[in-house]
């Protein structure tokens, strides 16, 4: 799967944004962010995905969080089946970003579009590519590939970019938890 480098890179920042950010369960335990100098840096390692000068500081980190909780939204609706749900979140974030696109070449890549927010704010810097990755996503035939974690005790989500696109967990470890606790049922039952 492929909507194009650029889409694909936000998507996946989108989708890690949520996971850094976002408290609930990881991989069977409860999951809480780390404390700010750690967060930042896990979320510019996200944000590098898109582009290599992206730098968060600690201070960044809570005005960031709320755009994550919002994009979460959009992952629930979709692995929910409410996709006129995930559209209208969407659409407000498109909305409260005023996205708008425009043409930039950077980091050695040829000119390819950006949908920053009016506002300036790094929030909206990066909420405006989000939503609009995501819009592009829910918009085309390809919105059931944004998910959440099917594992017990795990609701991070995920893109499939898989060819069948099968995929029900963020990740070889939560899937191979899951495969694990199946194979001990049957053993324990014959």
């Amino acid at each position: 799967m492929n909507f194009n480098s650029h889409t694909d890179a936000v998507v996946q920042a989108a989708a890690g944004l949520v996971n850094t950010l976002t408290p609930g369960e990881r991989r069977g335990r409860p999951y809480t962010p780390p404390e700010p100098a750690a967060l930042a840096a896990d979320v510019t390692e996200v944000l590098r995905g898109v582009s290599r000068r992206a730098a968060v500081g600690p201070a960044d980190v809570a005005e960031l969080a709320p755009v994550a909780r919002e994009l979460r939204a959009v992952f629930e609706a979709v692995a929910a089946g409410d996709v006129d749900a995930a559209a209208g979140q969407v659409n407000r974030m498109l909305d409260e970003t005023q996205a708008r696109p425009r043409l930039e070449r950077h980091d050695g890549e040829p000119w390819h579009v950006h949908f920053h927010g009016a506002g300036g704010t790094l929030a909206a810097d990066w909420a405006g590519p989000c939503a609009t990755g995501l819009a592009v996503v829910i918009g085309g035939d390809l919105h059931d590939r944004l998910g959440v974690c099917t594992a017990p005790h795990c609701d991070r989500v995920y893109v499939d970019t898989s060819r069948n696109g099968a995929r029900r967990f963020c990740s070889t470890a939560c899937q191979n938890r899951v495969k694990t606790a199946a194979f001990r049922a049957r053993t324990q039952t014959g």
